[in-house]
């Protein structure tokens, strides 16, 4: 059985309630006809922007009267029970029916189906495979355009074609596309990962005897772990073999999830992780002024760095990023630390220096280049920390930094965010500190869905010297 469904939204995401469901259709699929159907309207609980009334033709007023999505669950539950989810894009409907379940405390999960994906395979160099484009150029006829009812028809009407074309095309000949879901759900051995939440976190494969075998992390646990069975990897096939059972640890925030499996990867060293295991770092590239004001790097000793820049577990790893560095920034090689003090270097006489071994750039120039190379490793201020979402809708996440490296972090109530800074420190749950840590909160900054609270107050300065 298949549940072909549409939605109409008056935003493009859940979150924040920035995003709600206004109008739903559901048509219930045997596999050759519609057998039965449910359309509403759907009050969001929020204002419609004239975006979307304009989209939809939906005004606030059409749903002031109409039932709330609370309303309405157990008849969706009641439609889609024992059903494929079946939709066009099913990643945008599917996602936004579960966020609306899991508001109401509720774990919505059914198998799914997008007749993009599918469209891709059986009907391949289309122009578009947008319902409106696609549906044109077959022929089918779309009364209603961007309305629930009038979208789900249409994707019925596709459905039933590709269906006809599935069962004439070699990748699913002799085998029906129900049996396709058996078997797949007999793969990903659904009495292990059934007990992971769609939420994010980090999820550790243990074997028979209760190792840990491999360590990830997702902002949902479930999809990512069911993803290792969808893999043709000869690594992912044999950590299968020896997947006994699952573990879990919820987080809420991306960025403490990130934190999180690279520390316990460190700590347990899974045989079927490879990156983030080394928890010693043997050089880094430092940072450093030199008696003729020349900004420096440097590739030296782990132990040996005043100002560290970066930090490597090989000296092999720290002179590629510095010779990356070094080509895309320009810069010297002596005052790199790759030639002679006092040689005029070999990338000069290249035209891939600019001569500030020979007198030819003024130092305040060359100072410049290597000023903005090092911003993108350096934190605007040293000590701060990063708030973002929590484990449950009251909670919010911390991760803190001190003196410019990655100290730990915590989670605390709503209530408690309006405390000072330095009280949230005392909520924080100190952590080891590994390099590549900073490297994780950096990227993570720079996505920019984060609230930066400042520790401590620091004079304004454009370079770093």
């Amino acid at each position: 059985m298949f549940a072909i469904i549409d939605i109409e939204t008056c935003g493009g995401r859940f979150e924040f309630r920035r995003g709600r469901i206004t109008e739903i259709c559901i048509l219930k699929h045997d596999g050759l006809s519609v057998i039965d159907s449910f359309t509403t309207l759907v009050n969001p609980d929020c204002f419609i922007s004239p975006y979307f009334t304009g989209l939809t033709g939906i005004t606030n007023e059409m749903v002031a009267d109409a039932p709330k999505f609370h309303e309405i669950a157990a008849k969706i539950i009641q439609m889609t029970e024992g059903c494929i989810f079946v939709a066009h894009n099913v990643s945008f409907d599917y996602g936004f029916i579960k966020e609306e379940f899991k508001s109401l405390g509720y774990t919505y999960r059914r198998n799914t189906l997008c007749t993009v994906r599918l469209s891709r395979k059986l009907l391949p160099n289309r122009i578009s495979y947008s319902l409106g484009h696609l549906c044109a150029s077959l022929g089918i006829e779309i009364f209603g355009r961007h309305r629930a009812e009038g979208d789900a028809v249409a994707t019925a009407q596709l459905f039933d074609l590709l269906m006809q074309l599935k069962s004439q095309h070699a990748q699913y000949k002799n085998m029906g596309l129900e049996d396709l879901m058996a078997r797949r759900v007999d793969k990903i051995k659904q009495y292990i990962l059934k007990k992971l939440p769609e939420e994010c976190g980090v999820y550790y494969f243990r074997n028979k005897a209760g190792d840990i075998i491999y360590i990830g992390k997702s902002n949902n646990i479930y999809q990512r772990a069911t993803a290792h069975y969808n893999s043709d990897l000869k690594k992912s096939k044999k950590m299968l073999n020896d997947l006994y059972d699952v573990d879990f640890v919820l987080t809420g925030s991306e960025l403490i999830a990130l934190l999180l499996e690279s520390d316990e990867i460190k700590k347990h060293k899974p045989h079927y992780n490879r990156m983030r295991k080394a928890h010693e770092f043997s050089h880094a590239i430092d940072f450093f002024r030199d008696k003729l004001g020349v900004l420096n790097l440097k590739i030296v000793p782990y132990d040996e760095a005043n100002d560290a820049l970066v930090s490597f577990t090989s000296y092999s790893s720290a002179r590629e990023r510095l010779e990356t560095w070094i080509d895309e920034s320009e810069l010297c090689l002596r005052f790199c630390g790759l030639t002679g003090e006092e040689a005029q270097c070999f990338n000069h006489q290249l035209k891939k220096c600019r001569g500030i071994c020979s007198g030819e750039e003024a130092i305040e120039d060359y100072n410049r280049r290597v000023n903005e190379l090092v911003k993108n490793y350096r934190f605007a201020d040293s000590d701060f920390m990063i708030l973002d979402k929590g484990r449950r809708p009251d909670e919010y996440s911390g991760v803190l930094v001190e003196e410019g490296r990655y100290a730990g972090y915590g989670y605390f109530e709503s209530s408690e965010s309006f405390q000072t800074p330095e009280a949230l420190k005392g909520l924080v749950s100190r952590k080891d500190y590994y390099p590549d840590a900073n490297d994780l909160i950096r990227h993570f900054i720079k996505k920019g869905r984060h609230k930066i609270i400042k520790i401590k107050k620091q004079a304004e300065e454009e370079e770093y010297f």
